[in-house]
C-alpha cells in the first residue's frame, strides 16, 4: 500500500517520507550546488562545495557527480549542510492522510 505520491507519479515511501536522501533520490540527474562541511578539506578549507547531479543516495551517503569534471564524490550525509538545485524539485505529497 503506498502512503502518497508526488509529481511525475512517482511514489512516495513508507513511514517518514521527508528524510534528505529520500528528497535526493526524488530529484536524482537534476543539476545544483551541493555543500558540505568535511574534516581537512581541500587545502585546509573545510567546506566543500560541488556543482553536480545526484546519482544515488543512501541513508548514510551521497554520490554526486561533478558537472565539469564527471569526478564523483562519495560524501557521508554526516557531513553534508545543504543543496541549491536549479530547478522546482519533486518533493512528497502533503495532502493530510
Amino acid at each position: 500500500m503506498q502512503t502518497g505520491g508526488v509529481r511525475n507519479g512517482t511514489a512516495a515511501l513508507r513511514g517518514e517520507e521527508s528524510y534528505i536522501e529520500n528528497i535526493l533520490r526524488l530529484n536524482r540527474g537534476k543539476p545544483g550546488t551541493f555543500h558540505f562541511t568535511v574534516p581537512e578539506a581541500r587545502g585546509g578549507n573545510n567546506t566543500v562545495s560541488v556543482r553536480g547531479v545526484v546519482e544515488a543516495a543512501g541513508r548514510d551517503h551521497a554520490i554526486i557527480r561533478e558537472l565539469q569534471s564527471n569526478h564523483r564524490f562519495l560524501f557521508p550525509m554526516i557531513y553534508f549542510d545543504y543543496a541549491e538545485f536549479d530547478e522546482e524539485l519533486a518533493y512528497f505529497n502533503q495532502a493530510p492522510r
